[in-house]
């Protein structure tokens, strides 16, 4: 097993049909612990509990600090250590970029952004204790192409962030053995884009797609599963595409 006795916490974990609890399913499979965070509507207990025994949900929101770090401290409270975070949780929006708002641009950037910052902050001091830990970042193909899928500009921003602060921690704890590397899906099936493709746009999406065909969230979860684990144990500040050759750059 890949990760075998280590402790996983995902962010924005509960959607059953999202990238975080296919991340978690599969890390679980592989060994791993995992405590899946989300808001209280998303119910993260019911979540872990689809996972199996030794697995836990804590309600959390990112985009405050403090519960990010009494999420932290109840994940070492139950296991003792935290050897991983996926910074998994974020928001889209479709909107043209003259027609964002400010409230608008505040709600993306703080789930993606400040929510990295934030969950990072709050699993570091352990990972430092421990002098080991891997997080990975989820950003977007929209953070590279500028867009053009679904979300609007602000996604883009937020996710390009995502990428810039990844790379700075990666730098900063690579002496502290902590890896910071990042995933960027292309289209991939989940509740956050159901329904949203036009028929009349899909076909020109998947010609677009050298594999033809759009991803599936075990697409990701398995990339991020690489990189969590010791199979990527000298990388650090990557960035993995993950969108079937639609960016081949």
């Amino acid at each position: 097993m890949l990760l075998k006795d280590k402790v996983a916490v995902i962010t924005g974990g509960a959607g059953i049909n999202g990238l975080g609890f296919a991340t978690a399913r599969m890390m679980g499979e592989q060994g791993a612990r995992v405590a899946i965070l989300d808001l209280a509507a998303a119910d993260p207990q019911a979540a872990a509990a689809r996972l199996g025994e030794g697995h836990m949900g804590v309600v959390a929101n990112v985009t405050d600090k403090a519960s990010c770090e009494a999420a932290a401290a109840a994940v070492q409270a139950r296991y003792g250590r935290i050897d991983i975070l996926v910074n998994n949780a974020g928001v889209t929006q479709p909107a043209k970029f003259l027609d964002i708002t400010g409230a608008d641009y505040d709600r993306i950037l703080d789930v993606s952004l400040r929510g990295t910052l934030y969950a990072s902050q709050a699993v570091l001091p352990a990972m430092l204790a421990q002098q080991s830990g891997a997080i990975v970042c989820i950003s977007s193909v929209s953070a590279q192409r500028g867009g053009g899928i679904l979300g609007g500009p602000h996604y883009s921003a937020a996710k390009a962030g995502v990428l810039g602060l990844a790379r700075a921690m990666a730098r900063e704890y690579g002496g502290s053995n902590i890896r910071v590397n990042c995933v960027t899906p292309g289209l991939i099936a989940t509740d956050i884009n159901k329904g949203k493709i036009p028929d009349d746009k899909r076909q020109g999406i998947l010609d677009g797609i050298p594999l033809a065909r759009i991803g599936e969230p075990a697409d990701v979860a398995g990339c991020v599963v690489f990189l969590a684990s010791d199979l990527a144990k000298y990388c650090t500040g990557v960035t993995l595409d993950v969108n079937g050759g639609m960016l081949i750059h």
